[in-house]
């Protein structure tokens, strides 16, 4: 009986396991021990988990690494493959490594200090230059499948299907997830191309920060990832709302979970503003800077820049602004 109570729970939890990234959700997937590569700061040998990077060298001379790993390494779950240049392609044409996982960690792609994770990703490795160590390219995230062909399909002329893989992506939103500390974000795809440094992720964007004090909710329509200045942007219509009741909106917000700020960023065609109760800050150019963790405002409105508010005593509302 306990070996049979035992092979139950475990088919269970394999079964729920699988099917995670079968569903929308609005949550972040079951956290996952960090892996070697992710301890490493770089993908090492010798691993369970397979690891591919690219390596981004950027003007101010930093060397920034992104990782995309494989969390499982059970066929049935997933696949790994690594396709390189065909005899017809010249010897320096990129290679291209395909991830897929199904299971709860799925693929963990790691960009500065965000975590993002998917069942799918595509990564396009330029060839090195010269001596140096890597070399960067495109990474391409969603939800989909990709499976090994039985055989090879005659006239293919994509590298995919002349490696004996076929790919099939089905975005759908929230299957993107997003992890910077204690935020929680979600989107349908991932594209990251060396060729600017930027990783977009498309939305519709959901994301939720857990804190005991005053948790913070909201909506944007994308989300960039300068890889060169360490810095995410919330992009297009962006709405954060405090449990406390602050409801600021922007077209764009700089995030950083680290520093507990967001910074607001006014045009004249679309301001930034911050509200709470009878209290309205609305600025038309410079930024509005939020402290995430006090729930406060400071506006800085920048040269020709145009302040206004109402600043109201709750308790006195007939006060004139």
């Amino acid at each position: 009986m306990p070996e049979r109570r035992a092979l139950a729970v475990l088919l269970l939890t394999l079964a729920l396991g699988g099917g995670v990234w079968a569903q929308d959700r609005a949550s972040a997937p079951p956290p996952v021990t960090p892996t070697a590569h992710e301890q490493a700061g770089r993908c090492v040998e010798g691993t369970e988990q397979t690891c591919m990077d690219l390596v981004r060298r950027s003007k101010d001379g930093q060397e920034r690494r992104i990782m995309v790993i494989r969390t499982g390494s059970d066929d049935s779950t997933g696949i790994y493959t690594l396709c390189t240049p065909q005899e017809d392609e010249p010897e320096d044409a990129p290679n291209v490594g395909v991830f897929s996982e199904s299971g709860a960690g799925g693929i963990r792609i790691i960009i500065d200090k965000n975590l993002i994770q998917a069942p799918l990703a595509v990564v396009t490795q330029q060839s090195a230059e010269g001596n140096q160590e890597g070399s960067d390219g495109k990474v391409e995230a969603s939800s989909g499948t990709a499976r090994f062909l039985d055989e090879v399909p005659e006239g293919q002329t994509d590298r995919l299907s002349r490696c004996g893989v076929a790919v099939e992506r089905q975005p759908r939103p929230g299957t993107v997830q997003v992890t910077q500390g204690k935020t929680q974000l979600t989107g349908q795809t991932l594209n990251y191309d060396g060729a600017d440094g930027i990783a977009r992720i498309a939305g519709p964007i959901t994301f939720q920060r857990d804190d005991q004090a005053d948790p913070l909710s909201g909506e944007s329509k994308n989300i960039e990832i300068n890889v060169d200045t360490e810095a995410t942007l919330l992009v297009g219509d962006v709405v954060l709302r405090s449990k406390g009741g602050r409801v600021s909106r922007a077209g764009r917000v700089e995030y950083d979970d680290q520093a507990s700020t967001a910074r607001l960023y006014a045009t004249p065609e679309q301001p930034a503003e911050s509200v709470r109760g009878n209290d309205v800050l609305r600025i038309t150019s410079g930024v509005i800077v939020y402290n995430l963790e006090k729930n406060e405002v400071y506006a800085n409105a920048g040269e020709g820049g145009n302040i206004s508010g109402e600043f109201l005593d709750e308790a006195a509302p007939d006060r004139a602004p």
